[in-house]
């Protein structure tokens, strides 16, 4: 279990289908309490839940829920990173994804929902590749964020080692077998072909 002592906010962060759940329910298993409402139910793009806060998505508005979330783990989609007020400190743990399994990956839960493409597969896996760009270079210039790197392929193939990683960079005594546990290979459906 997490030292209830620590005064940092754990954050997973990624574009939105690049692994955030998964990380999410690995580190519920590892003994970090989970800030979620569980508003948005499973389903089946994600069979074992979305751990989203619906707060979140009002961050640039209203952050006065900030405080509640030290010693806990919240999902917040890469883009409401610029809004965490720097008055706390974060541990980010953000997921790698190959772009074309995560633009694959959103299309198939845009046809399951019927709604239609926002861009052409190349316009959107450029535009993303652009703002992760951009976002790196703004999150190695804030003293308030720390940021550890999790490729997604790289986690379902071993999770041992990124279970492992993510305790060492948090610095907690995490369970890291109960997370690696979690990983279902066969959850990993959308797969780019140079995979």
């Amino acid at each position: 279990m997490p030292d209830q002592n620590e005064k940092f906010i754990t954050v997973v962060s990624g574009l939105p289908r690049s692994g955030t759940s998964l990380m999410m329910r690995m580190l519920e298993a590892g003994g970090i309490p989970i800030l979620t409402d569980r508003q948005r139910q499973a389903d089946s793009d994600n069979p074992r839940g979305y751990y989203e806060f619906e707060p979140v998505k009002q961050l640039a508005k209203d952050a006065s829920w900030i405080p509640y979330a030290v010693g806990k783990a919240v999902k917040i989609i890469y883009v409401f990173l610029y809004h965490l007020p720097p008055t706390q400190k974060y541990k980010v743990i953000f997921l790698k994804r190959n772009l074309e399994e995560v633009v694959a990956s959103q299309k198939v839960m845009l046809r399951n929902r019927q709604e239609g493409d926002v861009l052409a597969d190349q316009q959107l896996m450029e535009s993303y590749s652009d703002q992760l760009v951009a976002l790196d270079v703004w999150l190695r210039h804030q003293s308030h964020l720390a940021v550890h790197y999790v490729d997604y392929g790289d986690t379902v193939a071993d999770p041992v080692r990124t279970a492992f990683e993510v305790n060492q960079f948090l610095g907690l005594n995490l369970d890291t077998q109960a997370m690696a546990k979690t990983v279902e290979p066969t959850l990993h459906r959308n797969r780019s072909a140079a995979v």
